[in-house]
């Protein structure tokens, strides 16, 4: 067989597998049009002394209120933790302070990010919070703004993560933040 003509041949074999297909590039063309972007949650571990520095308020409180609500898109549900003030480490946030969380339950809508705390009334903690009135602050850094307190041996503790992790004492937790707020830059 001469070399033009298995040429030819070989390049009808290839139209007919992978084919010329007019639907093909109408196909892409839709999945392309309809495509939604994908979201991530990418957060850098921050040291203590970034956390107060980009925090405008940080209080110790205990969670009184926990609200789950629709909001406007792009945010979807978040819930609001309103937290009862027990001492203000920085800022003037009043005698209660509510903050937003990109998580929560509406109905039977559900809305999860990772790295995203949960809050049950009675909870008490350490929270470090960011944004400027009229916006409803936020958590910095999601879970890297959430202290948690608990009890040992009667002297209340601050923990996060795990809680194997090792507990500071929480006045000894406040004085370490006082001593970054006071420190000049």
């Amino acid at each position: 067989m001469p070399e033009a003509q298995r040429r030819s041949l070989h390049h009808a074999t290839e139209t007919q597998r992978y084919g010329e297909n007019p639907w093909r590039s109408t196909i892409v063309a839709i999945c392309i049009l309809t495509a939604s972007p994908a979201f991530a949650t990418v957060l850098l571990p921050a040291d203590l002394p970034t956390a107060v520095a980009e925090s405008n308020v940080i209080v110790y409180g205990r969670v009184v209120d926990v609200r789950s609500a629709v909001t406007v898109p792009p945010r979807g549900i978040e819930t609001f933790v309103t937290v009862a003030v027990i001492d203000a480490l920085k800022g003037n946030p009043g005698r209660s302070v509510t903050f937003r969380v990109p998580n929560g339950q509406v109905g039977r809508y559900r809305r999860i990010v990772v790295g995203a705390p949960e809050f049950e009334e009675g909870d008490e903690v350490v929270v470090f919070l960011h944004g400027q009135p009229p916006a409803i602050p936020a958590l910095f850094g999601l879970s890297q703004g959430v202290y948690r307190v608990a009890r040992q041996a009667g002297v209340p503790v601050v923990m996060r993560g795990s809680s194997t992790r090792r507990r500071l004492a929480l006045d000894a937790f406040a004085r370490e933040i006082e001593a970054i707020v006071e420190k000049p830059r």
